[in-house]
């Protein structure tokens, strides 16, 4: 099996182009600490060569491609001569997608706290609705109070089946949560991308409505779908890049046969 490599930044260089592809370098850093003994790295670099098809789909230009943040999905080449591969790895890329700025995340930041802002607001007039209506009839709250005294003193095991429901209210909350529909959850090194879905290129706002549903729930908005003996990705291929870029160890699927 080929090594698959993803890399997400902006590139470091200009844009190079020749007969059927361009390339580009970028730069990652490398891990913060190594194991004791062993000398710590400081960055890496690539060159990444993209074919020119694939790459004017993702409307990016020789100006824009230093500003714009890139994911980067692909398998490292010995095959490029080196004076076209500055970078110490170079990178055939097989899907290219743009992902939204910063900009466009701040917006949907504030749209979300407004509209928390519009609710908690909602909920303060109603709170102030029911107790200007208590106060408008004083008469019914000492007799509800009685009612609910006598109801006590009559018939005191009603309370047990509350205080149950409590109790097991905690146990529900420590199960994982996962989306609607999923059967099963496994290690997302594991799923095998087809060719067909890393030529393609996920609508980057749609891609970025997942990362930012992710990002308040904590798990995907759908489970992926998967072929259950060969672990192939069948479908979903959008939530994939979104838990790729979010790094899930682990994603929620269901199974091809079970649709």
């Amino acid at each position: 099996m080929p090594h698959k490599m993803t890399l997400t930044g902006s590139a470091t260089g200009p844009l190079r182009e020749y007969d059927r592809y361009v390339a580009f370098d970028m730069r990652e850093k490398g891990s913060p600490s190594a194991p004791k003994g062993l000398k710590k790295s400081t960055f890496i670099s690539y060159t990444v060569f993209v074919a020119k098809k694939a790459f004017n789909k993702t409307g990016l230009t020789k100006k824009s491609i230093m500003h714009e943040k890139i994911l980067v999905q692909g398998e490292p080449t010995l095959d490029i001569p080196i004076d076209e591969c500055p970078g110490e790895i170079g990178i055939i890329c097989f899907q290219i997608t743009v992902l939204p700025n910063k900009n466009d995340k701040e917006a949907n930041e504030s749209r979300d706290k407004k509209e928390a802002k519009q609710e908690a607001s909602k909920a303060q007039q109603e709170v102030s609705a029911t107790k200007q209506k208590e106060k408008q009839d004083p008469v019914s709250q000492p007799i509800a109070k009685v009612e609910k005294q006598d109801a006590e003193t009559v018939q005191p095991e009603v309370k047990k089946t509350p205080v149950q429901e409590q109790k097991a209210a905690p146990q529900k909350k420590q199960q994982p949560i996962q989306p609607k529909g999923t059967k099963d959850v496994v290690t997302f090194d594991d799923i095998i991308v087809p060719e067909a879905f890393l030529k393609t290129r996920p609508n980057p706002v749609k891609t970025e409505e997942v990362i930012e549903f992710v990002k308040r729930t904590g798990h995907l908005d759908k489970p992926l779908t998967i072929e259950k003996e060969t672990k192939v990705l069948k479908d979903g291929y959008r939530r994939y890049i979104v838990a790729k870029t979010m790094k899930m160890d682990n994603v929620p699927v269901v199974y091809d046969d079970q649709k």
